[in-house]
């Protein structure tokens, strides 16, 4: 018989799963990863000759997935949504090669939303899927996959 080995976390599918039940560990995680990338791609994008345009929009299709993925399932405290925050102006302060700046200037100069605005936009499509009509496609998608996942949980 398989025996299952008692973990205080684990990676599935590349998201940080922590016994606590708290987001703050794979935020933290995906903060890195996405500080990593910023910092290995800084030679050959951020300090180019490349428009300010161009760079925001591999900022947003190439560094953003990396620091987004999985964020449906956090739940998100203030002090995650500032360390977001923070991580999201740090990495548009290097976009603009900039040391300080006022972070209202930031966003006005780069016109992103901030990060935790996304997190949120996610947040309220699911609210849209859950408060669907009971015989809505995308409802019942979802409803059914749920009582999937409970009937694959009930055979092991």
């Amino acid at each position: 018989m398989l025996q299952v080995a008692v973990v205080d976390e684990f990676v599935y599918l590349g998201a940080l799963t922590h016994s606590s039940v708290l987001s703050c560990y794979d935020i933290h995680c995906r903060s890195g990863l996405t500080r990593s990338a910023m910092q290995k791609s800084d030679n050959c994008l951020w300090k180019s000759r490349l428009s300010l345009g161009t760079k925001l929009k591999l900022y947003n299709i190439c560094i953003l997935p990396i620091m987004l993925y999985g964020s449906e399932c956090w739940a998100l405290s203030k002090a995650d949504a500032r360390k977001i925050d923070a991580l999201d102006q740090w990495c548009l302060r290097r976009i603009l090669d900039i040391r300080w700046y006022i972070n209202h200037e930031v966003r006005h100069m780069t016109e992103q939303p901030p990060l935790t605005a996304i997190i949120q936009k996610r947040f309220m499509l699911f609210g849209h899927l859950a408060r669907m009509d009971l015989t809505a496609d995308a409802r019942r998608i979802l409803t059914s996959a749920v009582r999937i996942f409970e009937i694959w949980n009930q055979i092991e």
